[in-house]
């Protein structure tokens, strides 16, 4: 089956057919470093992950490049504010964002081109556009005409009938919805400090649009294959994005542009002044886990709001570690391959628990296919889950026929499934209350006294303990 993806260009599904056969190049915004990075710019990086994951899932070779964005206005502001040289400001947050997606468990980029590395090839694409008569010569820097652009406004439907003739905006931080020309090259002044390059078109540094146009066409080509954001990147990055690289080239730039939807806290949009304001960091410090962090954040469909709550996270951590007992469960059945699981009772196989993980297998790449939906291809494994439950206890070639489907599909979720603690425990693990009953049971057992021993278990499941017989000896687990 095909690969469809939501085109914001098109405003529909489309087919993804890339430009080399078994190719995928793909640009994903990434962070400008002058602060730690928020859930809400996760939700972007753990979609290009997932992007990025399905497409080798299927057969495809990846070349990711995502961005550092090392200078801009909001880094000059607060490398002086602290007194600090820009570069070690940037270097401090480039450590710590790369400690954050390791920790969330996303694959490293095929590359990391830093604005700061690629003013050469700014310059260059600015010259052309000069040459052109795209780009013209302000007081305070060189700008992008847009009015020039027949295309302008294609991608986010912004009309340009209310532009004011001259209008221009040099920050890189503006009114998003009003279309203004845009500074390629800003002049150097006063309170950019000692962050300037000496070049062809002036004392100066480069404008936010021209970074990304510059960095992925060096390195996936004048056109490429995906180009990935959030939506708050549609209008005016992107759209200015398209406008200065199809005007120096004119080639299209991008085939295919996806964008993930807002992140909301409580229903609200996430802001500092509005107290809902939480990297990574502050959730992990607050005791939740990596893995539910990003099963909350695959949750639900990339292109539809995802509100971030405590309950939330809260469930998504339930959630989890219920995966991990399933297949801590299915490693005991599998003939202990988990650690501290007693060795499994010899069971016979069952074929209708091959056609449930054909089942699950059939939907969960449906669900990929058709637009990234990971709440459906969730849904696929969780009724795998339950049916295989149903069934239970298993074979050790059904528990690993399981595995096996439950480890694949995690290629793509890497929540890391593989890496489970231990479920059932021994006598010997148990708090004394508790383990004192459970070998009275067991006492109770060997003499067949089994009224009394079925109370103790009843008694037991009060306090949130499940206990089973093994040819070993008795274990127990937590509900």
């Amino acid at each position: 089956m095909p690969i469809k993806f939501y085109s914001t260009m098109t405003r529909k599904k489309e087919v993804f057919r890339p430009i080399k056969e078994g190719q995928v190049g793909m640009y994903n915004c990434g962070p400008t470093v002058y602060d730690y990075a928020h859930i809400g710019n996760f939700r972007s990086y753990v979609f290009a992950d997932l992007l990025r994951r399905y497409f080798e899932w299927k057969g495809f070779k990846v070349k990711q490049v995502m961005n550092l964005t090392d200078v801009d206005d909001k880094i000059i502001k607060k490398s002086a504010k602290e007194g600090i040289p820009s570069s070690k400001l940037t270097e401090r947050y480039e450590k710590a964002f790369f400690e954050d997606i390791k920790s969330l468990n996303i694959t490293p980029a095929t590359l990391y081109p830093r604005a700061t590395e690629h003013i050469k090839e700014m310059v260059s694409i600015v010259q052309a556009l000069e040459r052109k008569g795209y780009a013209y010569k302000g007081e305070d820097g060189i700008y992008y005409k847009i009015s020039k652009f027949k295309g302008y406004g294609k991608l986010s439907g912004t009309d340009l009938k209310g532009l004011k003739a001259g209008a221009r905006v040099r920050q890189d931080e503006y009114d998003k919805t009003a279309a203004s020309d845009f500074a390629l090259w800003k002049f150097w002044n006063r309170e950019d400090g000692n962050v300037f390059w000496e070049t062809e078109l002036g004392k100066g540094r480069p404008g936010w649009h021209i970074e990304c146009s510059a960095m992925s066409m060096k390195y996936l080509g004048e056109t490429f294959d995906i180009h990935t954001g959030g939506v708050d990147l549609i209008f005016p990055h992107h759209e200015n994005e398209i406008a200065q690289s199809e005007a120096a080239t004119g080639k299209r730039f991008v085939r295919y542009w996806i964008h993930n939807e807002h992140l909301l806290v409580d229903g609200q949009k996430m802001a500092k002044s509005a107290g809902n304001f939480f990297t990574l960091r502050d959730l992990l410090k607050k005791g939740y886990s990596p893995k539910a962090i990003r099963f909350l954040l695959l949750s639900a469909h990339y292109r539809t709001k995802l509100n971030f709550t405590m309950d939330a996270i809260k469930s998504a951590e339930a959630t989890v570690k219920g995966v991990e007992n399933f297949v801590a469960e299915m490693q005991a059945d599998k003939g202990g391959t988990a650690e501290g699981q007693p060795k499994a009772v010899k069971r016979e196989s069952n074929p209708q628990i091959q056609k449930v993980i054909e089942k699950a297998r059939r939907d969960f790449e449906k669900a990929l296919d058709d637009d990234l939906n990971t709440p459906l291809a969730l849904k696929a494994i969780f009724d795998m889950m339950k049916e295989v439950n149903r069934m239970a206890p298993v074979s050790e070639k059904d528990a690993k026929l399981v595995l096996d489907a439950v480890f694949d599909a995690d290629k793509v979720l890497a929540l890391e499934l593989s890496e489970t603690g231990k479920v059932w425990h021994s006598p010997e693990e148990a708090e004394k209350e508790v383990r004192e009953l459970i070998l009275k049971r067991d006492s109770l057992r060997s003499e067949k006294k089994w009224k009394e021993a079925d109370s103790i278990r009843e008694s037991l499941k009060k306090k949130g303990i499940i206990v089973e017989d093994t040819a070993q000896g008795p274990r127990w687990k937590r509900l």
